[in-house]
C-alpha cells in the first residue's frame, strides 16, 4: 500500500522557521526520523521511505501554500495513490500553540493551502494533522501572525510535539485514520 504525506508551508528561507510552516517542519522531523533525505522533484521536494509494508511519499510542495493543490493531485495520480491514503499535515489559527488535531476529512476552515487542494483535487474526503499556532495577534494582524516566527518558549516544545506527529503519521499509516484519530486526539 502507498502513502502521500504532504507538508504545507511556503519555499525559501525568509519562511523556513515561521508558524505557516510547521507542515514543512512536522515532515521533516518525520523524514529525519526516519533516516530519509528530500530530493527536488517536479512541483515539490519529495522523499521516500517504508514503514513496515506500506510505502510513504512524502512531499513539501513548491507550489506556495496557497497553489499547493497541483502538486497533491500530480502526486494523486502520478503515484496511483487512492485519497483514502492522503494525509496533509497543516498549521491552525483555531487550536492552542501545541496541540495536534487529526481529522478523517473536512473543510478547509478558511486555510488556504487546504482550500485550493480541496479544489484541485474535488473533495474534503482526505485526511489532515492539525498543528496549533494559537492566535495571539490583534485584529487584521493574521497575515503578519501565521509569517512570523516562533517564540522561544514556543520553540523549546516543537521537537516534542513533532516526534508524537511522527508517531501520528505512522499509526496513519498502519492502523488508518479512524484508530489514529481515537489513541491521539485530545492528548
Amino acid at each position: 500500500m502507498k502513502y502521500l504525506i504532504v507538508g504545507l508551508g511556503n519555499i525559501g528561507p525568509e519562511y523556513q522557521f515561521t508558524r505557516h510552516n510547521i507542515g514543512f517542519m512536522m515532515l521533516d522531523a518525520f523524514a529525519k526520523a526516519s533516516n530519509v533525505f528530500f530530493t527536488e522533484s517536479r512541483y515539490g521536494s519529495v522523499a521516500r521511505c517504508r514503514v513496515k509494508n506500506r510505502e510513504l511519499v512524502l512531499l513539501k510542495p513548491n507550489t506556495f501554500m496557497n497553489l499547493s493543490g497541483n502538486a497533491v493531485r500530480y502526486y494523486l495520480q502520478q503515484e496511483n495513490i487512492p485519497l483514502e491514503n492522503l494525509l496533509v499535515l497543516v498549521d491552525d489559527l483555531a487550536l492552542p500553540f501545541g496541540t495536534l488535531r487529526l481529522r478523517a476529512k473536512g473543510s478547509g476552515g478558511g486555510h488556504n493551502g487546504l482550500g485550493n487542494i480541496q479544489q484541485m483535487i474535488g473533495s474534503e474526503n482526505y485526511a489532515r494533522l492539525r498543528f496549533g499556532i494559537g492566535n495571539q495577534f490583534v485584529r487584521g494582524g493574521q497575515i503578519d501572525y501565521v509569517l512570523s516566527t516562533f517564540s522561544e518558549e514556543e520553540i523549546k516544545t516543537i521537537d516534542e510535539r513533532c516526534a508524537v506527529t511522527t508517531e501520528i503519521i505512522k499509526s496513519f499509516c498502519l492502523a488508518g485514520v479512524q484508530l489514529t484519530m481515537t489513541q491521539f486526539n485530545n492528548k
